[in-house]
Order: C-alpha cells, then structure tokens, then sequence
C-alpha cells in the first residue's frame, strides 16, 4: 500500500492512525499541501481530485479518509474501527462524521487561503474563524460523549474511528491556540490515545516530511 499524506494534513493523520491500529504496512508518498504540489500535474494524475489522503492499494485508488477508513475494515476486520452491533457503528460514524464534515471542511487549508487571499481576511480573523468553529464543533462533540456510551476512548474502552478522527481535530486546534476547557470528556480521550503506539507514530511530529 502506499498512501499520500502531508505531515499536516488532518485527513491524512486519521488515515495513518488508522493504519497503525490495524498494524499494516504502507509506503508513504509525500505531497506539500502548503506548497500546493497537490494541484500541480504529477498528483492530478494520480488523484484528478487534487485532495489528500489517497491510498494506493494494488493499483486502485482509494481517496476520503472515512472511505478509506471503512475499507481497511472490511479487508481486515481485526482490530476493528467500528464496534459490533449496528446501533454502536451509527454512533461511531456519527461521531466522525460530526468531525470529518462538521468541523473540518470550515477549517481546512483550501478554506483559510481563501479567507486570506480573496476575501482578504486579516490574520486575526482567520484565526478568529478557525477557533470559533473548532470550539463550536467539539462543544457539539463534547455533548455526544455524553451519552453513557463512551470509556476510555469515544466508544467503549478500544479506539475507534471516532478516536481516529478526534484526535487530529484537536492537535490542529491546539496550532491556533483554541480554548478546550469546555471539553474535558473530549481532553481525556484525546490524552488517552496518545498514550498509544499507533496515535504517537502517526502524529504530524513523527512524519518523515515534518517541517
């Protein structure tokens, strides 16, 4: 396997978590996303999408983080991502998607370089932007925990895909200073699974490409 990341890329991030918690081996392949080697020609025709991760699987291209995510599954059920019965797989899904099409798309590169260059955003205000919703969403995450349902990590006492997407969430939050005191169900998940191998490995920090 060979996955596409960018060190910063929170996407890629779950992706790389989720990889690690299953054990698998993969060849990185690196793509600057600051420096937008993403657009340029070499990677449109790899991935005519343009976004990051992608991974590549025998020669077939698999892209979006929570499909990727949902086919390591499939092909190797064990350790699972997503828990045993339907109603705790909704849940889980429910609480990574919460992340992955919530928080995330508001906050992501593409949307902060369009708050700067066209619509000439200061640099307080983007920040302002990125904080209001991070903080927002993961007050919304907070309340989901909530539920009885959640231990150690987002459900139950083993990582899931929820922790898998969580966890990137906050290490871009804590880059823009946000405020956390409102979460501490969220802080105590996040301080559990980077107690784990599998969260540390994947950590923007440890990548080959860090900057």
């Amino acid at each position: 396997m060979k996955l596409y990341t960018y060190f910063r890329s929170s996407a890629a991030y779950r992706v790389r978590i989720a990889l690690n918690l299953k054990g698998l081996e993969y060849e990185p392949a690196f793509v600057h996303l600051a420096k937008g080697a993403h657009n340029g020609a070499e990677f449109a025709a790899i991935n005519p999408v343009r976004l990051l991760p992608a991974l590549d699987e025998g020669g077939h291209l698999l892209t979006q983080s929570i499909a990727i995510m949902e086919y390591m599954d499939e092909m190797h059920p064990v350790p699972a991502l997503l828990p045993g019965t339907s109603l705790d797989r909704a849940r889980v899904r429910a609480l990574s998607l919460l992340v992955a099409c919530e928080i995330h798309p508001l906050n992501n590169l593409r949307a902060l370089k369009y708050l700067n260059g066209v619509l000439k955003v200061t640099e307080e205000q983007k920040n302002a932007w990125y904080r209001h919703w991070v903080e927002d969403g993961l007050a919304r995450f907070e309340a989901m925990l909530g539920d009885g349902r959640s231990g150690r990590f987002c459900h139950g006492d083993t990582p899931s895909m929820a922790d898998c997407c969580l966890v990137p969430q906050v290490a871009n939050g804590k880059r823009f200073d946000c405020d956390f005191s409102h979460v501490p169900r969220v802080m105590r998940i996040w301080e559990a699974c980077n107690e784990l191998p599998a969260f540390q490995r994947a950590a923007p920090a440890a990548q080959p490409d860090a900057e």
